[in-house]
This record gives structure tokens, C-alpha cells and sequence, in this order.
């Protein structure tokens, strides 16, 4: 599995990343992470795209730069200090993501108190 996390320059973007790659590792998944920006996101090879929050407002021109399902993070994402909701995130990002198709997915806010 090839995740690519995507922020406006690529620094929050790195944190999540490395978060979700250890936790994607404490349970036993080989999968591998990275960070970039919106200009990455057309030539890049994943099979799942993040979108930091932050980039909301952009995530149907994101969709349209790829074939890649496309997953919006949601506002407290920066908050996962050990990236286990962040997978749990992308668990669910996958299992609605129909097969060979781009889709574009909200992710679910994971505060305390957050339905």
C-alpha cells in the first residue's frame, strides 16, 4: 500500500506521514508513506491520496489531477500523536473507496466528543 499525504508545503504533511507509517507498522502492514504538495499529486504513484484539512477547499481539483481515490483528513488529524487514528481513518477511507475508481472521501472529525 503506497499513501501519499498532501499539504500545502509539505511540512504537516511529512509529521502525518511518518505518524501513520509507524502505526501502519505496529500493525504489521508493509505499507509505505510520504508527504507532498498539490503539485505532486499528478505524477504521483499511491493508492490512497490524504488531503490535510487545510486544503478542503481544494480537494474536487485534486480529484480531477488524479485517478487515485482522494480522502480529505479531518480538522484534528494533527492530534494523533501515534497515527492509529489516522489508520483507522484510512481503513475506512479504503473499504468506501469502490475498486479502480477515483472517489473523493470525508474523513469522519476523530475528537473527543465528535459523532
Amino acid at each position: 500500500m503506497r499513501i501519499l499525504v498532501v499539504c500545502g508545503a509539505g511540512a504537516s504533511s511529512t509529521f502525518v506521514a511518518q505518524r501513520l507509517r509507524q502505526a501502519a507498522t505496529a500493525a504489521g502492514r508493509d505499507w509505505q508513506t510520504a508527504a507532498g504538495t498539490e503539485s505532486t499529486v499528478s505524477s504521483a504513484f499511491a493508492d490512497l491520496i490524504l488531503i490535510g484539512p487545510h486544503l478542503a477547499d481544494r480537494v474536487s481539483v485534486i480529484r480531477n489531477a488524479t485517478d487515485t481515490p482522494v480522502a480529505l483528513l479531518p480538522s484534528d488529524v494533527f492530534g494523533d500523536r501515534d497515527g492509529t487514528r489516522t489508520l483507522a481513518l484510512v481503513d475506512a477511507a479504503l473499504s468506501a473507496a469502490p475498486p479502480d475508481a477515483a472517489t473523493s472521501t470525508h474523513l469522519p472529525s476523530t475528537a473527543k466528543g465528535t459523532p
